[in-house]
């Protein structure tokens, strides 16, 4: 459980620090307009996301058991969050964030991480897809410039509101969107390394503003962005208000948990490393408590930010560090431009990261799944998209457990029954 931090800096140097420094300035630059992003789509204010990423991420890389994984708010929560905001208020979900960073610490010392193996992978797949579906359909208001008073929570619902709404379709707004796309689609193939989502999000709002162009921006929507970070302060809990959030502070924890391990596993395969299973997970607890003193949101290990630090020649977790200080200069130097940031854009880049979270290229080879890990997998996202997530997650992990106790080979016990 030794943080992965302690054991690289026995043998630092100042080579290391130079391309550490580049890449955590480099997934900052990715991460700012993510942060925002994920933070608007999960209902919260845009600086909530700023500042998970600022100190759930300095938090994963001092204490977490991986070399470069870079921490913060992630796509995957989007839903839980929202779902929490809306049902018990954002007060509500900062202790329910608190409570998930205690679940998570609890289990690290439990030596929980390694029952992530236990963890059907068809589940995982089967709510990332769910989640990915969820995402994207809550950007097309933004994304067509639609006008829609009290957009449904529920999936259905939701759709049926949007397409009420078509009439109020914005061909400015869809055009900043698709031209974001565009962008970002362009830059990942000419230049990898180069950090393309700022870029591309900065042009497409850059050209909406010099045009004058009737899109929502962060500013006139939300205001002005906070510039420094808030004094931190423990959240107002009672007996009675701890039993209602329990139930999305296990979804939570599980989430981080399970996130933060697949992002850990896939860094090792980029960097032929071996990561240290129950100090990751203890870090995404005191993660999610150090963001949820300082107001944030729930955070976890992010995959498409740790493949873009390995990318960008990280080494250590001091380029997770840099990554973090980096996002609090750009908070406390350049807030006001971020106000001038297109919600259009903002939900084109929203899209592609749905689109990027369902892993097309894995599509083809769920037909050649077994069937009972198919149907699986289908359960799980029919039951993420149109039911809830904890719901999905629980029948889902159930299942699968029964299913893989079903393959065991266990014969018969010696057993008869004994006289009375």
């Amino acid at each position: 459980m030794k943080p992965k931090i302690l054991t690289t800096l026995k043998t630092y140097s100042w080579p290391a620090f130079m391309s550490d420094t580049f890449a955590g300035m480099t997934v900052a630059l990715v991460a700012i307009p993510l942060s925002l992003a994920i933070a608007i789509a999960s209902g919260a204010d845009p600086g909530k996301g700023l500042i998970t990423a600022i100190v759930a991420g300095f938090l994963v890389s001092l204490l977490g058991g991986s070399r470069v994984q870079i921490g913060g708010p992630t796509g995957a929560f989007i839903v839980v969050v929202f779902g929490a905001v809306a049902a018990h208020g954002y007060d509500g979900l900062v202790l329910a964030t608190f409570m998930a960073g205690l679940i998570l610490i609890a289990a690290g010392l439990m030596r929980a991480g390694n029952l992530i193996s236990f963890v059907p992978e068809a589940v995982v797949n089967g709510f990332t897809i769910g989640i990915a579906i969820i995402i994207a359909t809550s950007q097309l208001s933004d994304l067509f410039g639609l006008t829609v008073q009290n957009l449904p929570a529920e999936f259905f619902s939701k759709l049926s509101a949007l397409w009420g709404a078509r009439e109020t379709f914005t061909p400015y707004a869809f055009a900043i969107g698709l031209a974001t796309m565009v962008l970002i689609v362009l830059l990942r193939r000419i230049a990898p390394k180069f950090p393309g989502l700022i870029v591309a999000v900065g042009v497409t709002s850059a050209a909406a503003a010099l045009l004058n162009l009737p899109v929502d921006t962060i500013g006139s929507r939300f205001g002005a962005l906070p510039s420094q970070l808030p004094m931190p302060h423990l959240p107002s809990f009672s007996v009675d208000r701890v039993v209602e959030l329990l139930p999305s502070a296990f979804v939570i924890a599980f989430l981080a948990g399970v996130e933060s391990l697949l992002s850990a596993m896939v860094a090792d395969r980029m960097t032929g490393g071996h990561y240290r299973r129950n100090a990751e997970v203890l870090a995404q607890g005191f993660a999610n408590i150090g963001s949820s003193l300082f107001g944030g949101m729930p955070a976890t290990g992010a995959i498409a930010r740790t493949a873009t630090n390995v990318n960008a020649g990280g080494k250590t977790p001091v380029a997770g560090i840099v990554h973090a200080v980096t996002i609090l200069l750009a908070m406390m130097l350049a807030a006001p431009l971020a106000g001038y940031l297109a919600m259009p854009a903002l939900a084109g880049l929203l899209l592609l990261t749905a689109w990027n979270m369902s892993e097309p290229h894995k599509w083809r080879s769920y037909l050649s799944m077994r069937k009972a890990d198919l149907a699986l997998m289908l359960i799980t996202l029919v039951l993420t998209v149109v039911a809830d997530l904890t719901i999905a997650i629980g029948v889902g992990v159930s299942l699968g457990l029964a299913i893989r106790l079903q393959r065991r080979h266990v014969p018969p016990a010696d057993w008869e029954e004994p006289q009375r």
